[in-house]
């Protein structure tokens, strides 16, 4: 534990890591908050399905497309204009009287479309904001911080909008993004740090077979993780206290995980390890709905995946130019929004015929997969062992300015 409170004490580390796990807050509550009110003014879960489809189609075209641009047009102007427009969307979302499901479904694809690209953002600054020894334990204190969004994102959400209104629910959501995105958009570290324009084309960045290895994988980790919310809801309600608390220690598992693995080196088995702890976990809780069991057996399986994604995010930095680290996180994180979609449609798939076990079966298959592709290509990964895992210096000088 003293080595990440000695990264906090780095400086600008904490706020930076704060900052950001604000503006991202929303992306743990306006799914369900949108699923909820959606719902309610049309009266179909499958109007709020569409609804969400259209979020998560924008979400995925937006993941490279905006953090490309940062590389053009620089990190504060690409994030001022997304969470402007995203700002509008939401809200229009929220307070505009009801209108036809068709017209959600556009604001929706709208308010995806331009989510603003935090987390590629600061995927890139932290490489030059600690030396080469601290960034594995930073990425992976970094996975482990965010399983706060999807702990307390839906408890937040689900108590708001049940006791007050979702439109205050969504509102809620629109704060954090608001002032959790002028927060981190005014960190002296987003204007001290320029990223040179990328010379290739759009998409050459998924030719590094680390770059693709991490999107195919995070596609079937986030899948099976995904699958196994709709599993757990399922077997116990929407409503219920027992849904909640398998799925708060779900989360806590990985952010146990990622804290105790933190500083493991990265070799070229680290992710098929990790992962194999998620597939043992999730294969184990397809036999049982008994809540205990489901506790113990999400346990283990949380406490490979922050673990798995602070080793994608190492491989990608330390295999890519500097220029091209956004756009390289922005491609995993649309492979991880895909699976996130996919993993609960399958899972619901199943549901439908096979009741709450049927969602386990998903995500323990998916796992397996998420096992299977780093075992095989293994040879893809990077060995980081006493190497820096910092991005590949550009040919041009990387300049910084004063915020």
């Amino acid at each position: 534990m003293k080595s990440y409170l000695d990264l906090l004490r780095t400086r600008g580390v904490a706020r930076i890591m704060s900052a950001q796990l604000l503006a991202r807050f929303p992306n743990g509550m306006l799914s369900l908050a949108y699923l909820i009110h959606i719902e309610h003014i049309a009266h179909s879960y499958g109007a709020a399905g569409l609804v969400l489809a259209a979020t998560s189609i924008g979400q995925a075209v937006a993941g490279p497309l905006t953090s490309r641009w940062m590389g053009a047009w620089g990190m504060r102007k690409v994030l001022i204009l997304t969470i402007s427009v995203c700002t509008v969307t939401i809200g229009t979302i929220a307070l505009a009287p009801a209108l036809p499901v068709p017209i959600y479904m556009v604001l929706g694809l709208i308010s995806g479309l331009s989510t603003p690209p935090v987390q590629p953002a600061v995927r890139t600054i932290y490489p030059k904001m600690v030396n080469s020894t601290q960034l594995t334990p930073l990425f992976s204190l970094d996975a482990s911080a965010q399983e706060v969004i999807w702990v307390a994102g839906p408890v937040i959400t689900t108590f708001v909008a049940t006791q007050i209104s979702t439109v205050v629910a969504i509102l809620v959501a629109l704060v954090f993004l608001v002032g959790g995105g002028l927060w981190f958009v005014l960190s002296p570290e987003v204007g001290r740090v320029r990223i040179p324009r990328s010379r290739r084309a759009l998409g050459a960045v998924l030719a590094k077979p680390p770059v693709l290895l991490a999107t195919v994988t995070g596609f079937l980790l986030i899948g099976a993780c995904s699958a196994i919310e709709a599993g757990v809801v399922s077997a116990f309600g929407e409503k219920s206290a027992e849904s909640g608390i398998v799925l708060a220690i779900f989360s806590l598992g990985s952010l146990a995980g990622g804290l105790l693995l933190g500083h493991v080196p990265i070799g070229p088995w680290a992710l098929a390890r990790r992962i194999f702890i998620v597939f043992a976990g999730m294969a184990l809780a397809a036999a049982s709905v008994n809540v205990w069991w489901l506790a113990a057996t999400l346990l283990i399986a949380g406490v490979g995946i922050a673990p798995a994604l602070a080793v994608m995010f190492g491989i990608v930095s330390s295999s890519v130019r500097f220029s091209e680290t956004a756009e390289a996180y922005g491609w995993v994180g649309t492979g991880q929004l895909i699976g996130a979609a996919l993993g609960s449609a399958g899972a619901g798939f199943m549901i439908d015929r096979f009741a709450a076990p049927g969602a386990f079966w998903v995500a323990a298959s998916l796992a397996f997969l998420g096992f299977v592709i780093p075992t095989i290509f293994r040879k893809a990964a990077p060995d980081l062992r006493g190497r820096d895992a910092s991005p590949i210096p550009d040919t041009e000088p990387v300049q910084t300015q004063p915020s």
